[in-house]
């Protein structure tokens, strides 16, 4: 969610948690272990990731050794030495983060790539890109990172592969992977083995000798580290924060929205106003006993998988030993529509030919596969459970499945508070997701419906907890806080903006000179959905609010909103952004809304500030550059 950016700091954490016995070479590495093919993933969310283990698995079907790697775990400044490995291939599978920026774990390789102009003759490239249309800087990462080889004269052996995740991003890596590796077997003068069976990447390892006290029951990464809790709190040791405050923030309707505070008292873990957290959600238990009882599963039983490959740095698809029932509650995505590849291996276990013939043909690159996967799977919101209810025939073994299913992602949040007035507590603002699909099922959210759950204090006195990290931002304030700052967030977009507001209110207090600060809200209606009403109010009659414009959708004839308000007020904006130095902030829907404001500040920009259409987008953008027009979206 959103367009964020992380700070050196945090990088450098990160860089700091890679083991020292590791191999940085991945070239003697690819040497010792005789491998020809290594696929480097830049990955925030885990799918990039996903995608590069699939290549460098799919490898020995096509008579190619693969391995999967993490370039912030590698010297990537050896690239040029690929050259000194016969037949030798490196792809990258670069996902593009926030405003066209690297992934945390691309940096490195990102900023080696502008500082060098090391030679890359005799290197052998692709690269699949991961992208979202909605955001400006479409696959910015993909494209640079195949321009910039070429340029150090690397050689491309396939075109440039653009997955959209606005459309249908597992289906744009499948038609790309179907075109690239018969590319490989000409460039390199290999033959496809034709064998399509299933190949293991881990071992089923039952320990009979079970200390119970070294099996792992949802740490992301230290083992007891819920337990005995140790800053700093990041990524893989978050910090279980308890729940000081869950309500429901909507009057009526059909939707719940709700405001939650986490108490991070005592955690030395500083934020930001537009800053975010990440949670990290347990997936619904019915849901996981359901999945146990169709698969004949002891879901108490130790386990570990096991590489098969040794030399990996990846010892385990998650942490191990642990039961099947803790990989599935919190490791495991169970809750979204599984992978082609995912399908494409549980075929082997249906004991009706159609239906392993249907499992294949959805995982193929077929147009008529491809259709049925978009309407059997995607549209109809088909979770792993479903897919195993609807083929009854489909009846896999537990340990591949858990091998096969994507880790469960940490779910981020804009921040609703100041850290500078709240310093020990951070506010989530958030939508309950539960509709019905076209199958007559409930589709359950996985992180709101967990949160949603939250009670205070249980029946036995315990307090909630919800494992969490913050993620560093660059939606800011102004420095001057006299400059103006006009905000727009329909919905929960207005999260970060409660805390900006909260700031503007302090610094006021401090005797500071604050500038107009504007607020654009949108919702349904204004008895049912008006969020923060309250305190929005209060903020206006303290002047911290200068002005509170709210487009209550729903509640006339014809639907207004926030455009059509930022349309009524065009002078003044374009007297604060043109002449008094504004700051302008957008919060929410990366689709529709983000894209119908930029479209209103471009025609404000033409109708008011005569401008031809041109120079009002470049007028825009030369903003955005500036770090005067910022956007916090998801999609």
């Amino acid at each position: 969610m959103g367009c964020v950016f992380s700070l050196p700091k945090e990088r450098q954490a990160a860089a700091a948690r890679v083991t020292p016995q590791r191999e940085t070479s991945f070239i003697e590495k690819m040497k010792k272990t005789n491998r020809n093919m290594v696929v480097f993933y830049g990955s925030q969310t885990g799918t990039a990731e996903e995608f590069c283990g699939r290549l460098a698995k799919d490898a020995q079907r096509y008579g190619m050794r693969g391995m999967s790697a993490d370039p912030e775990e590698y010297d990537m400044s050896e690239l040029p030495r690929l050259a000194e490995i016969d037949n030798s291939l490196a792809v990258f599978c670069m996902a593009t983060y926030g405003e066209g920026d690297p992934t945390d774990n691309a940096q490195d390789f990102y900023d080696w790539m502008q500082e060098n102009g090391e030679d890359l003759k005799g290197v052998n490239f692709a690269v699949f890109g991961l992208g979202n249309k909605t955001y400006e800087h479409f696959n910015a990462m993909g494209k640079y990172t195949d321009k910039r080889l070429e340029e150090l004269g690397g050689k491309r052996i396939y075109d440039l592969g653009m997955g959209d995740d606005d459309g249908n991003l597992e289906e744009d890596f499948v038609s790309w992977k179907e075109q690239f590796w018969p590319a490989v077997c000409e460039h390199f003068g290999v033959e496809a083995t034709g064998d399509d069976t299933s190949i293991r990447q881990y071992e089923l390892v039952v320990p009979t000798d079970i200390n119970m006290n070294k099996v792992y029951t949802g740490e992301m990464g230290r083992l007891k580290s819920f337990e005995t809790q140790k800053p700093p709190f990041d990524a893989k040791n978050p910090y279980l924060a308890t729940v000081a405050v869950n309500r429901q923030l909507n009057q009526a309707g059909d939707r719940h929205l709700m405001h939650l505070e986490l108490d991070i008292s005592g955690s030395k873990i500083r934020y930001d106003s537009g800053d975010h957290v990440a949670v990290y959600p347990v997936n619904d238990v019915s849901i996981v006993n359901r999945i146990g009882q169709i698969l004949d599963a002891d879901l108490d039983t130790v386990i570990s998988l096991n590489n098969l490959d040794e030399e990996s740095n990846k010892k385990h698809p998650f942490p191990c030993p642990t039961t099947y029932r803790t990989a599935l509650t919190h490791y495991l995505d169970i809750t979204n529509p599984p992978r082609t590849n995912v399908l494409f291996e549980l075929a082997q276990y249906a004991t009706d030919p159609k239906d392993q013939d249907t499992l294949r043909k959805m995982a193929s690159a077929s147009p008529e596969g491809k259709g049925l996967y978009q309407s059997w799977v995607l549209d109809a919101q088909r979770n792993i459970l479903a897919v195993l209810e609807d083929m009854p025939s489909l009846h896999p073994t537990i340990d591949h499945l858990c091998e096969l299913l994507p880790r469960l992602q940490a779910r981020y949040y804009s921040i609703a508070s100041s850290g500078k007035v709240y310093p020990t507590m951070v506010s989530i603002c958030a939508v309950v997701v539960e509709f019905q699909t076209s199958t007559g099922r409930t589709f359950k959210g996985v992180a709101t419906n967990w949160l949603k759950n939250k009670v205070v204090v249980t029946d036995n006195g315990h307090k909630a907890t919800v494992p969490m990290y913050v993620r560093k931002s660059q939606f800011r304030l102004p420095f001057k806080a006299s400059n103006p700052v006009v905000m727009i967030g329909p919905g929960t977009g207005i999260a970060p903006f409660m805390g900006f507001l909260q700031e503007r209110g302090w610094m006021k207090e401090q005797g500071k000179d604050v500038g107009e600060t504007i607020l654009y809200f949108g919702c349904r209606r204004r008895n049912e959905d008006f969020l923060y009403q309250q305190e929005l109010e209060e903020f206006e009659k303290a002047g911290v609010l200068t002005q509170l414009n709210v487009a209550f959708s729903r509640d006339q004839e014809g639907k207004v909103y926030v455009q059509h308000l930022l349309k009524k007020n065009k002078e003044h904006l374009w007297k604060l952004i043109h002449t008094d130095n504004a700051h302008i902030y957008i919060c929410g829907d990366a689709r529709n809304m983000a894209r119908d404001v930029q479209n209103t500040f471009y025609d404000i920009a033409e109708e008011v500030g005569g401008l031809t259409h041109t120079q009002a987008v470049a007028y825009i953008k030369k903003l955005m550059t500036k770090g005067r027009y910022s956007l916090d979206v998801w999609s």
